[in-house]
């Protein structure tokens, strides 16, 4: 899971880690200086991979590129397969126009 700075909290970072769900979340400088501040008991750094952070990008604008379909950004289907029908037809009309 790669998220941005929002995200960055202890307790959504033990939730992930609980799940053992590998993440990549950057840590906010003022975070990053309580933790440093607090010595020892602040914690260890957090693993952050910066390579995986910036593939994050991709998806972003595929999901992006997705909402432009009318039926995918306002989701008006009401049973998920025919809105997982919408999402595929949106994709392959994505995937033929490039």
């Amino acid at each position: 899971m790669a998220a941005d700075k929002a995200y960055s909290s202890r307790a959504n970072r033990d939730h992930l880690r609980r799940r053992k769900i590998r993440h990549t979340i950057p840590e906010p400088r003022d975070q990053r200086a309580n933790r440093s501040r607090r010595g020892s008991a602040g914690g260890r750094p957090t693993g952050f991979d910066a390579e995986r952070y910036k593939a994050r990008n991709v998806v972003e604008r595929a999901i992006n590129r997705l909402k432009n379909f009318r039926a995918v950004a306002t989701r008006y289907d009401k049973r998920a397969y025919i809105f997982l029908g919408t999402v595929t037809l949106a994709a392959l009309v994505i995937w033929l126009r490039t």
